[in-house]
């Protein structure tokens, strides 16, 4: 039998060191938030392909669907030959997304894809070129994406120069010293130093950041922020690529928020482990583009979109909004618990199951990403997969799978707290 050390060697010899890889197992097989690499050795997976699996590994729904699909063909190119699957979930999700106002939508294979055609919308319905983001924030690894990401290591290094016209703004966060309003006023002075109001095509922001650290838009900042948009025509873009799809609490984190973006960029979770993604967006600014303008060779692959059917399914029948508060209550609990013990936890944050802990000096208040790779090998050591980020590598985020057992929650809770005390 091929050992993990045997495929570590070969990946080293034939694949660039520029793909990062966390682990040096191989995955075997996979059940809802299980895993098991090529050693037959057993881990709860809280990585979940980076917030991909909200329905878990392999749900048999799931399975079924592609299955049935995969008798039918696998790829015509929607552009060419298009077909009725493709055309009922952009109906879904227009229904599901937040706002009474007429929608349509658009499918691609990726993220950062998603990312790339909300900017060429936006672009295209206003006339205008310029863009702004935020710090801390990870919209992808294209030219484009990286230029709106808000970390130069390890995304952006090297890698310039990036598409001009994107400016970048702090994003508030209490934690890291930035209010409100000094988020707002960066926002003015951009317009008086760089670029006036009235060549911006659009604002592009996460609920929650992912790679950023989880740090939660605040309700009031969400609101001057549409309010800014209507006053200079602005397109507001919420990316919710890891938000999306029951992680928060609710199927789209913008349904915390009283207010409702312009387009919403999501993927990750919507196909269950199959490349999708999608813009949704008001009908006459997603109409603005010209025929061709749009698209992609396997944007909407059908193997992907009967996936996406299925895992809509599974989220209302299994009810994962409410499971994922079920989950975070748990979590927090037990974090919450650690705090007296573990003093290096400076806060623990999140909206639903999108949920994270953050490390830091407790003499200092530095942030401590020493402090939390112990913890992350710790607990790999143990059995149990968790992901970091944050701008040093100092937060720790959860993303299991919303349809987790009871027992193996449990289990992951006791590992984890283990890893914490450590």
């Amino acid at each position: 039998m091929d050992s993990n050390l045997d495929w570590q060697r070969r990946k080293n010899q034939s694949t660039p060191r520029g793909v990062g890889v966390m682990c040096d197992f191989y995955a075997q097989r996979a059940r809802n938030a299980e895993l098991w690499d090529i050693e037959g050795r057993r881990y709860i997976d809280f990585g979940a392909g980076i917030a991909v699996l909200n329905t878990g590994h392999s749900h048999p729904k799931i399975l079924a669907a592609v299955s049935e699909q995969l008798q039918r063909f696998s790829h015509t190119a929607y552009q060419i030959v298009p077909y009725g699957s493709y055309v009922a979930l952009a109906e879904k999700i227009n229904q599901l997304t937040p706002g009474q106002h007429a929608k349509k939508t658009a499918f691609f294979s990726t993220g950062a894809e998603a990312v790339e055609n909300a900017i060429k919308i936006a672009r295209a319905a206003t006339g205008r070129a310029g863009v702004i983001a935020f710090s801390g924030a990870f919209h992808g690894r294209t030219m484009m994406g990286m230029a709106l990401t808000g970390k130069v290591a390890p995304y952006k290094a090297g890698f310039g120069p990036f598409p001009a016209e994107v400016y970048h703004v702090p994003f508030p966060s209490a934690l890291q010293g930035v209010s409100v309003a000094q988020s707002l006023a960066a926002l003015h002075t951009l317009f008086k130093a760089d670029i006036e109001a009235q060549r911006v095509a659009a604002i592009i922001i996460e609920p929650v950041q992912g790679e950023g650290g989880f740090y939660i838009a605040p309700p009031e900042f969400m609101r001057a922020l549409r309010a800014l948009c209507d006053s200079h025509g602005i397109v507001l873009i919420a990316d919710e690529i890891q938000t999306g799809f029951a992680r928060t609490g609710k199927l789209f984190a913008m349904e915390h928020y009283d207010i409702v973006p312009d387009l919403i960029t999501m993927a990750k979770s919507l196909a269950g482990g199959l490349p999708l993604s999608a813009v949704c967006g008001r009908a006459e600014i997603m109409d603005a583009p010209g025929p061709g303008g749009l698209g992609g060779t396997y944007g909407g692959n059908p193997l992907a979109v009967a996936a996406a059917h299925a895992v809509l399914d599974v989220i209302e029948e299994e009810q994962l909004c409410a499971r994922a508060v079920v989950i975070a209550q748990r979590l927090t609990a037990r974090l919450n618990a650690a705090r007296a013990v573990v003093p290096q936890i400076a806060e623990v944050r999140g909206l639903g199951a999108m949920l994270a802990v953050e490390f830091r000096d407790p003499a200092t208040g530095a942030p401590d990403p020493a402090f939390t790779k112990k913890v992350q090998a710790q607990a790999l050591q143990r059995g149990l997969l968790l992901l970091t980020c944050g701008p040093e590598g100092q937060v720790i985020r959860f993303l299991c799978p919303l349809t987790i057992e009871d027992a193996v929650l449990d289990e992951a809770l006791d590992i984890l707290d283990l890893a914490l005390r450590a």
